[in-house]
């Protein structure tokens, strides 16, 4: 099809896009392309019979779903109003309940980290290690981190002090 024959030798061409067109199609032969499309066996019983348990109950929940949210809409419209009228009331006591569960969770928060840190130090003790030994290193490591914290706001003091300098001479000159 791609074949161009001439007078001379044969040449071949090859064309970037062909169209096939075959208008002499008949239906059967179209039917028969879409039969190839369908598989050649029907459903299975096993598939048969999921089926029909799976629609019935799907289609239960379906409507139970419907009436669930059909339900919740009319207790919202109902309800609306009678929260308006009662606002005054129950902002205050949701606002009570909510600062006691957030006061119960802070209160059970800070009992797990005074139980851990109690298992902490009760596995500290149970190793061996002596706590002076450990203060002393504790108290040298915070000694050299105040000098080190000393040393770095001076330095940015400093740092501040020249730069204050430097623009009262620019200041001075224009």
């Amino acid at each position: 099809m791609g074949d161009r024959h001439t007078h001379g030798p044969i040449q071949t061409h090859q064309y970037p896009h062909q169209i096939q067109v075959h208008p002499h199609r008949t239906t059967q032969e179209a039917g028969g392309m879409i039969k190839s499309l369908l598989p050649q066996r029907g459903p299975s019983a096993t598939q048969v019979l999921t089926i029909v348990t799976l629609l019935p109950v799907g289609g239960t929940l379906f409507c139970l779903a419907g009436i669930t949210l059909i339900g919740s809409l009319i207790g919202l419209a109902v309800a609306t109003p009678v929260f308006l009228l009662f606002s005054p009331v129950l902002v205050p006591a949701v606002l009570t309940f909510a600062l006691a569960v957030a006061g119960f969770l802070t209160s059970g928060a800070f009992g797990v980290t005074g139980l851990s840190s109690l298992s902490w130090i009760l596995n500290y003790f149970r190793q061996g290690k002596s706590v002076p030994e450990n203060l002393d290193a504790v108290k040298r490591r915070m000694q050299d981190a105040a000098v080190q914290l000393g040393q770095k706001t001076k330095d940015v003091g400093q740092t501040i002090q020249n730069k204050a300098h430097e623009g009262k001479e620019g200041a001075r000159t224009t």
